[in-house]
Parts: structure tokens; C-alpha cells; sequence
């Protein structure tokens, strides 16, 4: 006896006649194709919503990368443990400050108490320091981070593709360095398919103010970078030389998508970048881009006139550690000279100009 409505048999248990796409052998070949045609759609459909431009007010994209960003990114780097150290260092907004550092770049006296230190002692910066999220490429570097003290470090767990030892300092430009570079962009963009948006900042470069207010956000772009020589036009990102050394990224579809794309042989991330936006990937991606005035967020490639508006200093063109350690002290002692009322020009960066000999 059966209790309850009789169960209806399945599709595939009715005899062929009342069945589509009926072949014999129970329409395995018909199954086949169902499932194939299913597939294809799904991935079509998929490639569609990744691929095409922004739409009008960004609500259709932001959707769907509110859909894969978290499932996607909890298979990387981690998972739960990155999204715990990324929440406790995000503000209520769900933003940070994020570096990355090796063995070399965490010695004592080196660039990671260089940068810390600037933190600690520059205009509104030390109130910055809990939203700050150094993440380490190595053991070493991760117990020097956390015999700081204050700071918030994570581990960056070990690359299956890539064995090579990034622990020492890796020159500008050697396999090493491209390596490093390509390995954090991948860091970056888990991040932002983890939903946050975030300050990146290079090690070498010194917070002498606090630099939110210099951003001058409006809430319409998605990335706001740095550049070695400003030419005067924040919205020309074509002509000026961009520079991933700091830059600020908001966590959406097009950002992800854009730190999402693969490297080149012999390239590091940011010629890669240029690439990209001299062959329009920005405008297809719908990347809203502004690049930074280095009169606010100067650089050794090209010093601000003015001290006074100085937010970060960045040790670009320069090669090797030691060089940028030297300048970077000669940086600190004019910055503490300053009184806000007189002009003060930096000194000449005169040890990484030997750098390159």
C-alpha cells in the first residue's frame, strides 16, 4: 500500500514515444546533449556579464561580483584566514591600508621601521595604524612584523606554482622582482574579490600626512594611482606614466576584473598596466581612473615643490634598498625641520642617483 499521492515517474522512466530527442539505449546521447547545452549557456552567459562594458549606473556588475567575489575567494590564499585579518583591519567602510614585505625588506633599521616610524610620527598618520594590514611573503618576515608590535600581519601562504626563494632582495627588474611583483598583484585582486577596497602602499614609500584628504575623492572612480611624472592632467591616465607603487582601489567587478588579467613574460605589473591602458583595456573594462598629483604624493622620479603639501613620498628611481634607506634619512630629518610656515625644498637624492652606476 502507498500512502500519499502517487509519486510520477521521471522523465527519463516514461516509454520513448512521450519523450524529446528520444534515441534508444534510455536516450543516453539525449541526456548528453541536455547537459552540454546547459554547460555552454552557463559559461556563455558567464563570459557575457565579465566582459562587457559597465553599464550606465554600475548596478548590474556590482551584482553579479557580489555573487562570485566571496566563493571565488575563500579557494586563495588562505580563505577564512585572509578574510579575518582583512576584516580586522578594515574600517566600517570595509577599507584598508595594505603592504607587502620579505625577509629583506623586514631587517632591522630597513625599510619596514622606516615606514612604520613615518606612520608614528607623521601629521594624523599614527590614528591610521590599526587599519593597517602588512601582509608577509615569508616566515622571517612575518615574526619581524609581529615583534613590532601594534601592527596586524598575515602569513601569505606558499605559491603552488612557484618554489623560487623571494625572501632576499629581489634588484629592480630581475626575474626575482617580477616574480615578487606578479605574485602580490594576485594578493591584491583576492582582496578585492573579497570585497574590500584598499590604500596599497610599497614599503619605500614615507606617510609624512595623512593622505585620505589629499585623495579628494568623489565617489565616481574606481582607481586613484600614483605616477612617476604628473603632467599636470589627473583624468589624462593615458599620457602620464602610472606607478603601482601607492595607489587606492575600489572593490568592484571592473577593479577585479582588471587586476584579474594575466601577466607578460618579461614584464612586471606595472608595464603591464600601461599596456593595458594604451590599448583601451580601462575604457572596455569601464575602469573610472585618476592619477595622483605628485605635488600631494611626490616622488624621488619628480620631488614636489612645496613641502607643506606633501602627504607620501615615494623612493621610485632608485635601485637597490640601502640607497633608498640613506635618502629616506635625509627625507625625515628635512621633514622635521619644517615648521608649516617656512617652503622647504628636499635634498638631493644623492645615493640612490649613484644607484644606478
Amino acid at each position: 500500500m502507498v500512502i500519499g499521492p502517487k509519486k510520477a515517474r521521471s522523465w527519463t522512466q516514461l516509454p520513448c514515444p512521450h519523450r524529446l530527442l528520444c534515441v534508444p539505449e534510455h536516450c543516453a546521447s539525449a541526456r548528453f546533449v541536455a547537459v552540454a547545452a546547459v554547460c555552454l549557456l552557463v559559461v556563455v552567459g558567464t563570459y557575457y556579464v565579465l566582459c562587457s562594458p559597465a553599464d550606465a549606473d554600475g548596478q548590474t556588475e556590482q551584482r553579479f561580483f557580489d555573487m562570485w567575489r566571496r566563493r571565488s575567494a575563500v579557494r586563495a590564499y588562505g580563505g577564512d584566514d585572509l578574510e579575518a585579518a582583512l576584516r580586522g583591519a578594515a574600517d566600517a567602510n570595509r577599507t584598508l591600508i595594505l603592504s607587502v614585505l620579505n625577509k629583506a625588506y623586514a631587517e632591522e633599521d630597513g625599510l619596514l621601521d622606516l615606514f612604520v616610524r613615518s606612520l608614528r610620527e607623521g601629521e594624523g598618520t599614527a590614528q591610521l595604524l590599526s587599519h593597517v594590514l602588512l601582509v608577509a611573503m615569508d616566515r622571517p618576515a612575518y615574526h619581524r612584523c609581529m615583534s613590532l608590535g601594534g601592527i596586524r600581519c598575515y602569513r601569505l601562504p606558499a605559491s603552488r606554482n612557484d618554489t623560487q626563494d623571494l625572501s632576499s632582495e629581489q634588484l629592480y627588474m630581475s626575474d626575482g622582482f617580477i616574480r615578487m611583483m606578479w605574485r602580490r598583484i594576485r594578493l591584491l585582486g583576492d582582496v578585492l574579490k573579497h570585497g574590500y577596497s584598499f590604500i596599497f602602499t610599497d614599503l619605500d614609500v614615507m606617510w609624512l600626512r595623512n593622505p585620505f584628504p589629499s585623495l579628494n575623492r568623489t565617489g565616481e572612480e574606481d582607481l586613484l594611482i600614483s605616477s612617476d611624472k604628473f603632467n599636470g592632467r589627473p583624468r589624462d591616465y593615458l599620457s602620464n606614466e602610472l606607478n603601482t607603487g601607492f595607489f587606492f582601489v575600489v572593490a568592484n567587478n571592473r577593479t577585479a576584473a582588471l587586476l584579474a588579467r594575466g601577466g607578460s613574460a618579461g614584464l612586471k605589473e606595472q608595464d603591464v598596466l600601461n599596456q593595458m591602458k594604451r590599448r583601451h583595456v580601462f575604457r572596455r573594462l569601464g575602469v573610472r581612473a585618476r592619477v595622483l598629483d605628485t605635488a600631494r604624493f611626490s616622488g624621488f622620479c619628480q620631488d614636489s615643490r612645496d613641502a607643506r603639501q606633501v602627504a607620501t613620498v615615494h623612493a621610485n628611481c632608485c635601485r637597490t634598498m640601502r640607497a633608498k634607506i640613506a635618502d629616506f634619512w635625509a627625507i625625515l630629518r628635512a621633514a622635521r625641520r619644517l615648521n608649516g610656515t617656512t617652503q622647504l625644498r628636499w635634498p638631493p637624492h644623492s645615493q640612490c642617483a649613484k644607484s644606478w652606476i
